[in-house]
């Protein structure tokens, strides 16, 4: 088993990911908008993965950073379903909340890594 495994904010993004991947097969969404939540989706739980693998806390705080940034591009794909394509109140809330949750956790990691 590789370190990353063992992450809970890694398990978090990966059933993160698990739940966009249903999302995405049901919804009727264009192609554009699928494709962009599907990436950015799956670059939250690749950048904690590569950034677990790396040696010093720089290189390390650089892939949770980009990480967190995903998050943020899904929450404004969710922002921007719920006011373009009627995405309901409570499929937005749960998937903001997962969103909303991975971001505190990759922030307090990045926190930890940026003290001397």
């Amino acid at each position: 088993m590789f370190d990353f495994e063992n992450l809970t904010v890694y398990q978090k993004a990966k059933t993160y990911n698990k739940e966009i991947h249903k999302f995405i097969v049901k919804s009727e969404l264009n192609r554009t908008i699928k494709d962009q939540l599907r990436r950015a989706s799956c670059s939250i739980m690749l950048n904690i993965a590569e950034g677990a693998g790396r040696f010093t806390n720089p290189d390390k705080r650089n892939f949770y950073v980009i990480a967190r940034g995903s998050v943020f591009e899904c929450v404004a794909i969710f922002d921007l379903l719920k006011e373009t394509e009627g995405l309901s109140d409570q499929t937005h809330s749960t998937f903001y909340k997962h969103l909303e949750e991975l971001s505190k956790m990759l922030f307090s990691m990045i926190q930890n890594l940026t003290k001397k």
